[in-house]
């Protein structure tokens, strides 16, 4: 994935609202959101990477979910990595918590091209990034992760942080938090991040939601998790820009 926003601890009905665009070339097969069962793992839910096998978030019936962004910088790419969707599956697929994980997962990060995961189960949540080595505890408060690391002050990544904080004001709906990941809007060029590509292809994949002739935004996630227990992970797939599927899972710890 290539933006997730979330409000973690900070509203009265939720502990976690969460939402997320995932960017990739149309070319790439990819199954919608799910339960694993034809894999042999009927407690997990999530989209699947069909080309390497791997997922970009899912959750566990467990409670536990993790979500992964790519990090964006041509200059440190290496020679034959492993998926980085295997990081997100190999946790839902464990039976540790998520510090356990990401403690075990930072021995062999540096396999991996760069890459942000967020993961956490019914008490706790982290974020890690094997460009930064480092395991964060998330506090209370609205946060987000694009292809920079945790909070990095990008356009779209702020513009998505403040509309979310705008829905948690607000009796909002799911229609509401996919309505903030559909904004197509480029950033002025003045306002785009370095990160080591030519500025027409920055500027092109500047928007929340991406689109361009070969590359954009293949689906839309809410994840809702509820303070008595119930989970929601809606999932919007989209093929050549236009929705093509839509999934909407519910249960209860």
């Amino acid at each position: 994935m290539c933006l997730i926003a979330f409000a973690y601890k900070t509203h009265p009905k939720y502990r976690l609202v969460l939402i997320a665009n995932r960017d990739e070339f149309y070319d790439r097969p990819t199954r919608s959101a799910q339960y694993w069962k034809d894999e042999g793992h009927p407690d997990i839910i999530g989209g699947k990477d069909l080309e390497a096998g791997g997922m970009w978030m899912g959750i566990h019936s467990d409670g536990r979910f993790s979500a992964l962004t790519n990090y964006r910088d041509p200059s440190i790419q290496r020679t034959d990595p492993p998926s980085r969707g295997d990081i997100v599956l190999k946790y839902l697929t464990s039976k540790v918590g998520p510090h356990q994980y990401l403690k075990a997962l930072n021995a062999n990060a540096d396999l991996y091209n760069g890459f942000n995961v967020l993961s956490g189960d019914d008490q706790d949540l982290f974020h890690y990034s094997n460009i930064s080595n480092s395991i964060t505890p998330i506090e209370p408060g609205v946060h987000g992760v694009s292809n920079a690391l945790l909070n990095t002050s990008w356009p779209k990544l702020d513009k998505t942080k403040e509309r979310l904080k705008e829905c948690l004001s607000t009796g909002f709906t799911t229609q509401d938090l996919f309505s903030i990941l559909s904004d197509s809007e480029q950033a002025p060029e003045e306002d785009l991040p370095s990160t080591g590509i030519p500025l027409k292809l920055e500027q092109a994949i500047s928007p929340v939601f991406i689109k361009t002739d070969n590359y954009g935004t293949r689906s839309s996630t809410v994840l809702l998790i509820h303070m008595n227990g119930t989970i929601e992970f809606v999932e919007r797939k989209f093929d050549l820009h236009d929705p093509s599927e839509y999934s909407e899972i519910s249960f209860n710890l």
